[in-house]
C-alpha cells in the first residue's frame, strides 16, 4: 500500500483510541469494499488510438451508494484513489449526509488533448464504469480538471447506456442538464462558512485578517473572493506555474482576469511591490491564515516548522502529512481538516442528486441556507470536542465521522448482539 493510503489510515486508528469503536467497523474499514481498474482506449483527433489508464473505487457503503469525484491529472493511480475515497467516506459521516465514499481517476494530462478527445475520454470512462456507478450505487462528480461540461457529457453516456434519462448519476453537470444552482462555488463557499462560523473562537477579525491561498483554481478563487468581500486582505495567490504575493493586498477578480488571460497568476497588477514566488515559498510567507487548495502534501515535516499561519483551513484533500501535522500542533497553530473545511462540494452534490430524484429544484438562496445549516453546527462541534479532550482538530473530525459510521454498523448487530 502507498505511504498516502497508510497514513489516511493511521489517522482512523488515532481517533479510535478515543472512542468506543465496534472492531467489526475497523475490519470493515481496513480495505475498500470494491475497486475497478480499466484501460480507456480512445480515438484521436490524428486517427490514432491511445489507452489510458483508469480507475473507480468503492471504498465504504455502509451510510448510502458511495459518491467521489472524478480526477483526471498526469499523476494519478490507484492508490491515490483508494486514499480519496477513504477520506471521502468520513467526510460524508461528518456532514451526515446518506453517502459512502467513492473516487475515480483518469492518469491524463487534459492540457494534450482537443476538446474532441476530452470528450470522447470522458464517454470512455463511463463505458468502461458502467456497471459500476449508477444513481442509487455509486454517483460520480467532478475533481481536478473535470468541469460541468464533462460531467455533462458523462451524464448523457450513461443516459444512452440504461436507455432512460438518469439526471442522478452524476452530480456537478451543467443548470440546463439538471445541475443544481450553488455548486460551482460550493467548495469554497463551504470553506468559508466554516471559517467565518469559528471566526471569534479562533480569535479572528475580518479587518485584521490576512490570507494567503495556495492553489488558485476553481476552489481557491472563490474562497478568497468572498473573503475579501468581507473585509479580509488577501496577500499571496498561487498557481502550477507560481506565486504572487503582496503585503498591501490582492484582488482575486483582478488576478483570475489576469490568468484568464495569459494562464498564470504570475504577473497581475497588484496594490504595491508584489513578489514573484513558488508555491512552496508562498506557503512560508507571513500571514493569519493559510488555505492550501492545491495537491496532497504541500506542507510536511520539512517544511512546517516555516509555516507562520495561525489558521490553516485545508480546501486541498490531504495538504498536511502526519509529520507537518505534528509539528504545527505542537506550535499552537490551528488545522481545521480537510474532511469539514472542503465539504461544501459534496454536500451541494448531494442536493443536486436529491434534486435530481424530486425532479424539483431549489433556489440558490435556499441552497446556501442549506449548506450553512449542514456545516456551521459540525464546525462548532468540532472545535468543541477539540478542546473537550484536548486534541487536534483533524483527529476529532475522525471521531465524530466514526461515532456516525460506528452508529450505522451498530444498527446491522455486531459480535456483542450477537453474541449476548
Amino acid at each position: 500500500m502507498s505511504q498516502l493510503f497508510n497514513e489516511a489510515k493511521r489517522r482512523l486508528k488515532d481517533a479510535a483510541k478515543h472512542l468506543e469503536v465496534d472492531p467489526d467497523l475497523l475490519e470493515k474499514l481496513k480495505y475498500p469494499k470494491e475497486t475497478l481498474s480499466a484501460s480507456l482506449l480512445v480515438r484521436m483527433d490524428d486517427g490514432s488510438r491511445r489507452s489510458f489508464k483508469a480507475w473507480r473505487c468503492r471504498y465504504d457503503d455502509t451510510r448510502g451508494p458511495t459518491k467521489g469525484g472524478i480526477r483526471f491529472h498526469p499523476n494519478v493511480n490507484l492508490d491515490e484513489v483508494m486514499t480519496l475515497a477513504f477520506w471521502m467516506a468520513f467526510k460524508c459521516a461528518i456532514v451526515n449526509l446518506p453517502f459512502g465514499g467513492a473516487k475515480g481517476g483518469v492518469a491524463v494530462d487534459t492540457s494534450t488533448l482537443s476538446k474532441h478527445e476530452y470528450e470522447r475520454l470522458a464517454r470512455a470512462y463511463v463505458k468502461a464504469f458502467s456497471g459500476f456507478i449508477g444513481p442509487d450505487r455509486d454517483i460520480p462528480a467532478p475533481d481536478m480538471y473535470a468541469n460541468e461540461m464533462v460531467m455533462g457529457w458523462m451524464a448523457d453516456e450513461y443516459s444512452a447506456i440504461v436507455g432512460q434519462p438518469s439526471p442522478a448519476v452524476i452530480t456537478g453537470k451543467p443548470i440546463e442538464l439538471g445541475g443544481s444552482l450553488g455548486r460551482n462555488d460550493a467548495t469554497g463557499r463551504g470553506g468559508y462558512y466554516v471559517l467565518r462560523h469559528l471566526e471569534s473562537v479562533l480569535g479572528l477579525s475580518a479587518e485584521k485578517t490576512k490570507v494567503i491561498v495556495q492553489g488558485f483554481g476553481n476552489v481557491g478563487f472563490h474562497v478568497a473572493h468572498l473573503l475579501r468581500n468581507d473585509g479580509f486582505k488577501i496577500v499571496g495567490l498561487s498557481d502550477s506555474r507560481g506565486a504572487i504575493y503582496d503585503p498591501d493586498g490582492l484582488d482575486p477578480l483582478d488576478v483570475m482576469q489576469h490568468k484568464q488571460d495569459t494562464g498564470s497568476v504570475m504577473g497581475a497588477r497588484t496594490y504595491g511591490k508584489a513578489q514573484e514566488l513558488t508555491n512552496a515559498d508562498l506557503l512560508e510567507q507571513e500571514c493569519d491564515v493559510l488555505i492550501p487548495a492545491a495537491m496532497e502534501h504541500q506542507i510536511t515535516s520539512e517544511n512546517a516548522p516555516n509555516v507562520k499561519a495561525k489558521v490553516i483551513l485545508e480546501l486541498a484533500n490531504g495538504p498536511i502529512s502526519p509529520g507537518g501535522d505534528k509539528n504545527l500542533y505542537e506550535r499552537g497553530i490551528v488545522v481545521i481538516p480537510d474532511i469539514l473545511a472542503n465539504a461544501g462540494g459534496v454536500t451541494v452534490s448531494y442536493f443536486e442528486w436529491v434534486q435530481n430524484k424530486a425532479g424539483f429544484y431549489w433556489e440558490l438562496e435556499d441552497i446556501h441556507a442549506r449548506l450553512r445549516r449542514r456545516l456551521e453546527p459540525e464546525a462548532i462541534r468540532l472545535w468543541n470536542l477539540s478542546n473537550e479532550k484536548g486534541i487536534d482538530m483533524r483527529t476529532s473530525a475522525y471521531m465524530m465521522a466514526l461515532e456516525r459510521l460506528n452508529a450505522a454498523v451498530a444498527a446491522h448487530g455486531t459480535r456483542a448482539y450477537f453474541c449476548s
